[in-house]
C-alpha cells in the first residue's frame, strides 16, 4: 500500500450483508451536511459510473424544490413522495445513490436497504455547524437555532443510520477528494477489510 493510500481516512466495515442483485453500487446516508452529495458525485466520477441523488430527484419528480414541497403540502407528504422515489431509485439505478437525511424514517426504505451496500457518513455536531449555516434549504432545519435543530434530529435519525450500514467513515478530518478516493478503492478492492463486531 502506498502512502496516499494509508494517508487515506479509514473505512469501518460494520458488517458483512448478503447483496441484492442489481441496483445502486453503493448507496450513501448520513446527517445533513456530512457530504453525501459531494462525496457521491466523485465516486460516482472516479469509477465512470453515473451519480443521482434523491433528494433531486424527488425535485425533478415533483417540478417544485423541497421547501416549497414542505410549505405547501407539509413533512408527511413528502416523506411518501420520497419513500416511492427511492424504491424505484433502488431498483433502477446501478450507479451511486445519496438519500435525503430523513430517508430512513421510513420502515420500508430501511427494509428495501437491508440487502444494499449502504455507507453511513460520520459528522460530529462541532463540525456540523460550518457546514449547516443558517439551514437555508433545509425544512427540517427551519427555526431560531438550526444547530441545535440538527443535533436533535441527528440524535433521532442515529440508530437508524447504524441500522442500515455496512459501513462507515468519518467525514470530520478529510476532503470530499480523500472521502472518495477510499470509497472507490473500497469499491473495486478484491480483499475485503477486517470487519467490526
Amino acid at each position: 500500500m502506498s502512502e496516499r493510500e494509508q494517508a487515506l481516512p479509514k473505512l469501518a466495515r460494520l458488517r458483512t450483508p448478503e447483496l441484492h442483485e442489481g441496483g445502486p453500487r453503493l448507496v450513501l446516508v448520513g446527517p445533513m451536511g456530512s457530504g453525501k452529495t459531494t462525496v457521491g458525485t466523485r465516486v460516482a466520477n472516479r469509477l465512470g459510473l453515473a451519480f443521482v441523488d434523491s433528494d433531486r430527484e424527488i425535485e425533478r419528480e415533483a417540478a417544485r424544490s423541497i421547501p416549497e414541497i414542505f410549505a405547501s403540502e407539509g413533512e408527511q407528504y413528502f416523506r411518501a413522495l420520497e419513500e416511492r422515489v427511492i424504491a424505484r431509485l433502488l431498483a433502477e439505478h446501478e450507479g451511486i445513490l445519496a438519500l435525503g437525511g430523513g430517508a430512513v424514517t421510513s420502515p420500508a426504505t430501511r427494509e428495501r436497504l437491508r440487502d444494499r451496500l449502504v455507507v453511513r457518513l460520520l459528522l460530529d455536531a462541532d463540525h456540523a455547524r460550518e457546514r449547516i449555516g443558517s439551514g437555508m434549504g433545509r425544512p427540517v432545519l427551519a427555526g431560531d437555532d438550526p444547530h441545535a435543530r440538527w443535533i436533535q434530529v441527528s440524535k433521532e435519525r442515529e440508530p437508524l443510520f447504524a441500522q442500515v450500514a455496512v459501513w462507515a467513515l468519518n467525514t470530520c478530518e478529510a476532503s470530499p477528494d480523500e472521502l472518495a478516493a477510499t470509497l472507490a478503492r473500497e469499491l473495486t478492492s478484491p480483499q475485503p477489510t477486517t470487519t467490526l463486531d
